[in-house]
């Protein structure tokens, strides 16, 4: 099992960056896929982005290709998520997930995740 924590999330002006990380607990961080889901008021949680366990294979809805970019440090029990070139449609609360199982490319069907993190809001406003 492992317990997940977003931090980073805030206000910012469209056009600008934001960093997010989620801390895992637990010694087992590196078996787990890690990945980041969004939801807007109102709608479904939808897929981010999604990392394997040693980092090396990524994986990214077609919206945030090229502006947002995930990584891991597995010794730091951390998933990151830089988001640059914020867009008004990128506000919503954020959240990591952990998958236990092998899956490739990684998964991104919220369904397929074990394990969440709280949330954090982002919000792209002027």
């Amino acid at each position: 099992q492992v317990q997940l924590v977003e931090s980073g999330g805030g206000l910012v002006q469209p056009g600008g960056s934001l960093s997010l990380s989620c801390a895992g607990s637990g010694r087992t961080f590196s078996t787990y896929v890690m990945g980041w889901f969004r939801q807007a008021p109102g709608k479904d949680r939808e897929f981010v982005a999604a990392v394997s366990r040693g980092g090396n294979t990524k994986r990214y809805q077609d919206s945030v290709k090229g502006r947002f970019t995930i990584s891991r440090d597995n010794a730091k029990n951390t998933v990151y998520l830089q988001m640059n070139s914020l867009k008004s449609e990128d506000t919503a609360v954020y959240y990591c997930a952990a998958d236990s199982q092998i899956r490739v490319p990684p998964a991104s069907r919220v369904d397929d995740y074990d394990y969440w993190g709280q949330g954090t809001q982002v919000t792209v406003s002027s």
